[in-house]
């Protein structure tokens, strides 16, 4: 096939798996790139070099599995291959990388873009997205037949889980113009269901969700402009957009598990643009905002306890985490003569069929 102005995209450097016992990133820099892989399930943090015969480019995905794999997106001439990374523990003169081949995806269309989706919650999974005007196609590439599992009509982007299983997938689907978030059924041959609709004309993008509380990290220019808000996955209640985060350049980055029916008092994180950290939630009015640790990552996990783990590297601790825990909010100025309550905006927040 003929493939012209193959695009790839990277996500976050430092992934995360699932259920939170490994990492993964490429490590190095020029010309000596490798992949690394953190084991974060101990009492304290070390990482373990994956390197091969040949360094690894700089557009390279990594991508770290529950079962301690890390799988790696390669762009290979015109193919994007796949393949999973393990420790030997062979020979000193022997390899200490094996490399397991899963497939590769050849795109036979102008202006596609590939890219991996974040971990799949079952842990062993993993999901390839591959964009452009004409379609979008969401591909297998670990967990089970490599191959397409989905095709949704319009450029799709981001990647958001809304379920514990990996059959729930959120995407931004572009299309006649407009951005609007929807739900792709992975396992009723990726049926496509409305998310957002919050107004007619308006970019709905979903950041990111919590299956077990519902709570969705919208951005949104519904207000008129481009703010972070949130919602309620299933709920009727209208999205809703805190004056906190009014003019908030930061993106959440993660958000605080096992608060099941309670999204209100989920912990959520933000990367702001200025390099530190915001901590927030939704019940309050407030945001804290942190300085990030020296040689930080960009990218962090919650406890369900409420606290944040943030891996960084320098080269005093090539391999560390981090913790933060989330203050305690101040409480609400008292007004004497409160102004009467403005009537609220009908924002409606609609769920795919679960």
């Amino acid at each position: 096939m003929t493939v012209c102005a193959i695009e790839i995209t990277t996500t976050a450097p430092f992934t995360i798996a699932a259920d939170g016992s490994y990492a993964a990133r490429l490590a190095g820099d020029g010309e000596a790139r490798y992949p690394e892989r953190w084991t974060l399930g101990g009492p304290e943090p070390y990482a373990v070099p994956l390197p091969l015969a040949q360094p690894e480019e700089a557009d390279s995905e990594v991508l770290a599995l529950a079962d301690g794999r890390v799988l790696i997106h390669r762009r290979v001439e015109r193919r994007h291959a796949f393949a999973l990374l393990y420790p030997t523990g062979g020979a000193a003169d022997g390899p200490r990388t094996g490399e397991l081949p899963l497939g590769a995806v050849e795109p036979g269309e102008e202006g596609v873009r590939i890219c991996l989706l974040p971990p799949s919650p079952d842990g062993c999974g993993a999901f390839a997205l591959a964009a452009s005007s004409a379609g979008t196609t969401v591909w297998r590439v670990a967990g089970g037949p490599f191959g397409p599992v989905a095709r949704i009509p319009g450029r799709c982007s981001g990647g958001v889980w809304l379920d514990r299983t990996g059959r729930l997938l959120a995407l931004d689907r572009e299309l006649d113009g407009t951005t609007k978030a929807v739900a792709v059924d992975l396992g009723r041959g990726g049926e496509v269901s409305p998310l957002l609709q919050i107004a007619e004309g308006s970019d709905d993008r979903l950041l990111l969700a919590d299956p077990d509380s519902g709570l969705l990290l919208i951005r949104s220019d519904a207000p008129g402009e481009p703010r972070l808000g949130w919602g309620v996955l299933g709920s009727s209640l209208p999205v809703r957009f805190p004056e906190c985060l009014r003019g908030e350049a930061g993106t959440p980055f993660a958000v605080q598990p096992g608060q099941a029916l309670m999204p209100e008092t989920c912990g959520v994180a933000l990367r702001l643009e200025e390099g530190g950290i915001g901590l927030w939630r939704p019940a309050d009015r407030h945001v804290f905002r942190l300085a990030a640790p020296e040689g930080w990552l960009g990218t962090g996990l919650w406890s369900p306890q409420g606290r944040l783990h943030l891996p960084y590297a320098t080269p005093e601790t090539p391999c560390g985490i981090a913790g933060l825990n989330l203050p305690v909010s101040p409480p609400p100025p008292v007004l004497l003569d409160p102004p009467p309550p403005a009537a609220p905006r009908p924002v409606p927040l609609q769920q795919a069929p679960l």
